[in-house]
């Protein structure tokens, strides 16, 4: 399995105790951010990202650690002969209880700076991943590890290898800057939906490999959407524009499910009436489909993927639209969703007769075209 076939989508899941809040949006934070986007490989989450690739599971599991170029082999170069410290095989041991840890361990990561040798607390990100996937954390393992995670940064010299790569860092962000349309994707998203979002933030390493997700953070009135991606592609055997396209997917199909779970909600009883049926919806057969495990999330995927062919129609030459809606229908197909031609059909006529609406709007004439 490879990312060019199947993405993972997790979406993390938004627990807020009462006793800790996840995040803490100062109003400096707020001002500065308002209306912006940025794209950042964290120091401390790269570091996690680092531990969890020399682990036992993360050496044996090329969909969640991306196993190929350079970068990877000055990882193992440089760490490799770390890998029998405690705490990787406490890391380790944690993953083979569960994957999510890997989830809970790298998304935690942006909870701490380095201040020298040592770990302090970040004053906006206090307990970012809480839960995944029904599962859910109490504690954030970043401060249970805290000490020897800061032990093996040093007895690594990690923060020497960070600052090394920081030229190959630095052109991760130039490219993300220069060739996702993430400006453009927002405004199309901000005017189709009636949801609105105040800021953005890609958390990236290149030893992402199909593991992306995405979620959002509501604190002090500020909203921000986060998505944890690799670095973007770039096919030799593919043209420019369709380079971009295929990286555009990649993070739309991330972006629009913060923009299609309100209208999703909101019809909820619908989308059980008319996607409850999996044998339709749903190929069993394929690996990752659990993942989906009820009519909502089952209709979302399709939903997410199709409004990402609706951004193209609007923004591409006919030739390119349709070249990727086809590719897009045999990517669903591939993923376990049978049934993208037929959805992509309906959603495209009747958003024909609705473009000057919401697509909020419009949601329960589209959803009734399921009822014939």
């Amino acid at each position: 399995m490879t990312k060019t076939i199947i993405t993972v989508l997790l979406i993390l899941t938004c627990i807020i105790s009462k006793a800790q809040d996840r995040v803490n949006f100062t109003e400096k934070f707020k001002k500065e951010n308002q209306g912006e986007y940025k794209i950042e490989i964290n120091e401390v989450k790269e570091l996690i990202h680092i531990m969890t690739a020399i682990t036992k599971s993360g050496l044996e599991n090329d969909d969640m650690i991306q196993q190929q170029g350079q970068y990877y082999k000055d990882v193992l170069t440089h760490f490799k002969p770390y890998e029998n410290e405690k705490i990787i095989k406490t890391f380790d041991s944690l993953m083979v209880v569960s994957l999510y840890n890997y989830i809970f361990l790298t998304g935690n990561g942006i909870s701490y700076d380095f201040k020298g040798n040592k770990l302090v607390k970040n004053e906006i990100f206090d307990f970012p991943a809480t839960g995944v996937s029904g599962i859910k954390i109490t504690e954030n393992p970043i401060t249970t590890y805290k000490k020897e995670i800061e032990d093996f940064a040093v007895k690594s010299k990690f923060r020497e290898f960070y600052k090394k790569q920081k030229p190959y860092y630095s052109q991760i962000i130039s490219d993300y800057d220069k060739k996702a349309n993430l400006g453009k994707q927002w405004k199309w998203l901000e005017k189709n939906f009636k949801t609105k979002i105040n800021s953005y933030i890609i958390f990236c390493s290149p030893l992402i490999n199909s593991l992306n997700y995405t979620g959002d953070f509501d604190n002090n009135n500020f909203k921000l959407i986060y998505m944890v991606l690799p670095p973007l592609d770039n096919f030799e055997k593919l043209s420019e524009l369709q380079n971009e396209l295929f990286n555009t997917r990649v993070m739309f199909t991330e972006i629009d499910h913060n923009y299609v779970k309100a209208p999703s909600i909101a019809n909820k009883e619908a989308i059980d009436q008319y996607f409850k049926d999996r044998t339709i919806w749903t190929d069993e057969n394929t690996e990752g489909i659990s993942a989906y495990p009820d009519p909502v999330k089952v209709f979302d995927e399709y939903m997410t993927y199709g409004v990402f062919v609706l951004f193209c129609e609007d923004n591409y030459d006919q030739k390119s639209f349709l070249e990727t809606k086809q590719s897009v229908i045999r990517l669903m197909k591939d993923r376990g969703f049978p049934k993208m031609q037929e959805f992509t059909d309906k959603l495209l006529k009747v958003r024909a007769k609705n473009r000057d609406k919401k697509i909020d709007d419009w949601y329960p004439e589209f959803l009734k075209q399921f009822a014939e």
